[in-house]
């Protein structure tokens, strides 16, 4: 493609630009990316790979709409119009934005159509957040002396987020910011960039002032790095790996930046002999190969007490086998492909890795074969059994639809096993005894403890990770606190400040 400036296709390609100041704009150096439908292997859309000068005029965008803009000057109330507005705006474009992320990751698009259509529940959440008191007053040992509390927004917020759910990540940063009354830069990954650019500009048509929400596309570097590192970024809200999420809060450390860091899990799936076994079964499919397996929370280690062990593998196994692997657009498939093609190649490394290491190999390993689709990258729901704890694929963070069943004899040696990885995401407990559920809930360093179901989450509860999982947490009232800054107010109220060093006068 020969043409420059965005909103031009040529053979179906369509090209895209930066979204800053409420605008589509050209990158400074004319980079741009291929952006690859991972079901059909073709290129369908291209985006800029900003460089340090477009994130400068980003940043400069954000930090002026935050001091000199509109945006100064919306109330509470007025911002919490807008978010109600901009989930009004989401909703009438769900199919449009659900579509939009299908072909840039490959997932269902009934599980896009899905989390789409629970976006405006997050903003309207908010939108009452952000109208209600944030500050205190305090009781004091000084007399004639008054102290209270206000928060305030942080300012320019960059957020950076991942390909497996791109426009649902985005949100659990966007809607505490915009509440608050910070500005945002979106850094969405270079795999599922259009999503956010289409998403920015429905903030613009539902009102937003310009600079509040900005959308940067490019590689980590040096579009990512560039924007982590700017003097003019006050917070940085990620979500992705642990190894970026490390290196992100180093680099902030450098300018004393907030960082809010949601990253890996290797999240245990317990199942007692006591358990409910159809539910249990049905909550370790949800729990690894939804999302073919493409999430943080995804339960990767199925651990499973050792009375019920060879039925619960027989059970996994024929499940695991039935599921019907397809057309991310048709209805009728239960799971997708894999995001995009380095992803792909690093979960079927780990099939070879996970064999070489002494683990059984029961369903799948390999890559699927989907009539039409080639090019296509789908892998087979994959299960080895007979894993041990210290085996790679038990610690180490895949992102695919690979799970591992452990055995365990008892609660002890239950909790001792899931505990022992460098995550504390998240955690399932599959039992009949109430007694027992409590009791290991409390005893798993973990940040979200799922008793009998799996993989929920609400808007209305916090979100985060023990350990190596994260920093800080999204979602809930909590959530809104990580994008503020507390201040104390004294006020005297007596007769004024006597004479320090004459105190008679």
């Amino acid at each position: 493609m020969s043409q420059s400036l965005p909103g031009t296709s040529v053979a179906g390609v369509t090209r895209y630009g930066l979204f800053i100041g409420n605008q589509q704009i050209a990158p400074v150096d004319g980079e741009y990316l291929d952006v690859v439908n991972p079901a059909t292997g073709k290129v369908w859309a291209q985006v800029p790979n900003a460089s340090v000068k477009d994130v400068d005029m980003a940043v400069e965008s954000a930090r002026s709409a935050f001091e000199e803009g509109d945006w100064l000057g919306y109330r509470a109330a007025d911002r919490a119009k807008f978010l109600i507005r901009f989930g009004e705006a989401i909703a009438d474009n769900a199919e449009e934005i659900a579509q939009l992320q299908v072909n840039e990751n490959g997932k269902l698009i009934r599980e896009m159509v899905g989390q789409a259509k629970l976006m405006p529940e997050y903003f309207n959440y908010y939108a009452g957040l952000a109208q209600m008191p944030t500050g205190s007053t305090n009781p004091l040992h000084v007399k004639q002396m008054l102290n209270y509390t206000v928060r305030e927004p942080l300012g320019v917020v960059a957020a950076i987020t991942p390909w497996n759910s791109p426009l649902l990540l985005l949100v659990w940063k966007l809607g505490p910011a915009l509440a608050a009354g910070n500005t945002v830069i979106a850094k969405p990954s270079e795999v599922t960039p259009v999503s956010a650019i289409r998403f920015a500009e429905l903030a613009a048509e539902a009102g937003l002032p310009p600079g509040v929400f900005n959308v940067v596309t490019g590689l980590g570097s040096p579009s990512g790095s560039a924007l982590t590192g700017h003097p003019g970024v006050d917070k940085i809200a990620f979500t992705g790996s642990t190894a970026t999420g490390q290196a992100i809060a180093s680099q902030a450390g450098k300018t004393l930046k907030r960082v809010s860091l949601e990253l890996g899990g290797k999240s245990p799936n317990i199942v007692f002999s006591d358990a409910d076994l159809t539910s249990a079964i049905n909550g370790l499919v949800a729990g690894i190969f939804g999302a073919s397996g493409q999430t943080c929370m995804a339960g990767s280690r199925i651990l499973v007490q050792d009375t019920m062990y060879d039925q619960v593998v027989e059970e996994f196994v024929r499940r695991a086998e039935a599921i019907k692997v397809g057309d991310p657009q048709n209805p009728a498939s239960e799971m997708g492909t894999v995001a995009c093609r380095p992803q792909f190649e690093k979960v079927l490394s780990y099939i070879d890795i996970a064999k070489s290491d002494g683990a059984r190999l029961v369903a799948g390993g390999t890559r699927a074969e989907v009539d039409g689709f080639p090019d296509g990258l789908f892998v087979r729901p994959t299960v080895f059994a007979d894993v041990t704890n210290d085996m790679r694929i038990a610690q180490e963070e895949v992102f695919g639809p690979i799970a591992s069943l452990i055995r365990f004899h008892d609660e002890d040696e239950a909790v001792r096993i899931a505990n022992e990885t460098q995550f504390g995401l998240a955690a399932g407990i599959w039992t009949g005894n109430v007694q027992r559920a409590h009791r290991v809930a409390s005893r798993l360093r973990a940040g979200t403890v799922w008793i009998n179901n799996y993989r929920k989450t609400s808007y209305a509860t916090p979100f985060g990770g023990y350990k190596q999982s994260g920093l800080g947490r999204e979602n809930g009232a909590d959530a809104l606190r990580e994008y503020t800054e507390e201040k104390s107010v004294w006020v005297d109220t007596g007769q004024g400040v006597k004479d320090p060093f004459n105190p008679r006068a």
